[in-house]
């Protein structure tokens, strides 16, 4: 059954999605309730789940009150159940989720957090990795390995080319003025780091994006070792440019 996405921003640079299927309406990652709220009803929506990928108060933040208007029932990965505000259901890799008869694999892509966790509605072609993936760019590792973190980036890189990629964060130009420092003569990236330019000099979104631009030009995705991943994380954490 196909998915209906809306993308609401909210604070400085995050993003919530509203997944719409059938009579229901799930929200990704709410940081904060009210806009997502008022995007839900100005379509005439309910929402009936939560979502959540990972613990950090940036993405539960809004559970609370959600749960408070709507009932909604609140998802979230098993290994951090225990930070997830109004948790019902605690899942792991193997696991589904099902929004109104549209079904998401469950992936353990812990690296950023321990227990992270990545939603893929297949026959949609759509993915929600919270802060694993970004447009050429991957989470900081504040819990886990660049071991872990190549293992996760390798798992979703086996989706097809053509699957969309709906990240937490609107990092992507940032992201990208590091990418072309690691690889300076890389055709594709430096066209697509003009494209990002010219979007956000117009106010627009660089979200989403799709598995195969990013095998194309992440220079997370592309590390060719463990080592190489974490001298590229390192040297991104650092990077002031």
């Amino acid at each position: 059954m196909a998915i209906e996405v809306v993308q609401v921003a909210v604070l400085s640079d995050n993003y919530v999605y509203l997944v719409h299927s059938g009579d229901e309406t799930a929200v990704i990652d709410p940081a904060v309730a009210e806009p997502v709220l008022a995007a839900a009803a100005a379509r005439g929506w309910m929402i009936t789940q939560i979502l959540n990928t990972h613990w950090h108060p940036d993405h539960v933040g809004g559970n609370a009150a959600i749960v408070a208007a709507t009932g909604a029932k609140v998802t979230g990965p098993k290994d951090e159940a225990a930070k997830i505000p109004h948790i019902e259901r605690a899942v792991a890799e193997g696991d589904t989720v099902s929004v109104g008869g549209a079904m998401a694999r469950v992936f353990d892509v812990g690296a950023h957090t321990a227990g992270h966790i990545a939603y893929s509605f297949d026959d949609d072609g759509v993915l929600f990795p919270g802060d694993t993936l970004f447009a050429m760019g991957c989470g900081r590792l504040f819990e886990g390995t660049p071991a872990q973190m190549h293992a996760a980036l390798s798992k979703l890189m086996a989706l097809p080319d053509a699957t969309m990629v709906y990240c937490a964060h609107e990092y992507t130009q940032g992201n990208a003025r590091f990418a072309v420092t690691v690889e300076p003569d890389n055709v594709a990236l430096a066209a697509r780091m003009a494209d990002v330019d010219a979007r956000r000099a117009r106010g627009l979104p660089t979200v989403p994006f799709s598995i195969g631009e990013e095998r194309a030009t992440n220079p997370f995705v592309r590390a060719g070792s463990v080592a190489e991943l974490a001298e590229r994380r390192a040297a991104k954490d650092s990077f002031r440019g």
